[in-house]
């Protein structure tokens, strides 16, 4: 079980750049907002600052294991819109072509 420290104050050993700040409570409906491209956005963006050397050592064990995590679930993503067109795909086709012609 881990315990988080929320006050970086009272354990001189914890990582400050790991503190988040405490979000605004977003508007109704804007969870919808994130898109699978927002989260390939994100994924290159940890990828870049970590190339860059925007962590410090101790940070990258949870920056790897997040990236890993969401190059995961964008894979899963990836393969069940790929599944999808295969079984969508002719029939989207011909609506597509129909509409050209006519």
């Amino acid at each position: 079980m881990t315990i988080e420290n929320k006050n970086p104050a009272a354990n001189p050993t914890a990582p400050t750049s790991m503190v988040m700040p405490k979000a605004a409570t977003p508007p109704a409906g804007a969870a919808s907002d994130l898109t699978v491209q927002d989260l390939n956005t994100i994924k290159a963006i940890i990828d870049v600052a970590s190339q860059r050397g925007a962590f410090k050592a101790g940070e990258m064990q949870a920056v790897g294991t997040t990236y890993n995590k969401l190059e995961a679930f964008l894979n899963a993503i990836q393969a069940q819109q790929a599944a999808a067109a295969k079984t969508t795909g002719p029939a989207a086709t011909t609506v597509g072509s129909e509409n050209k012609n006519g």
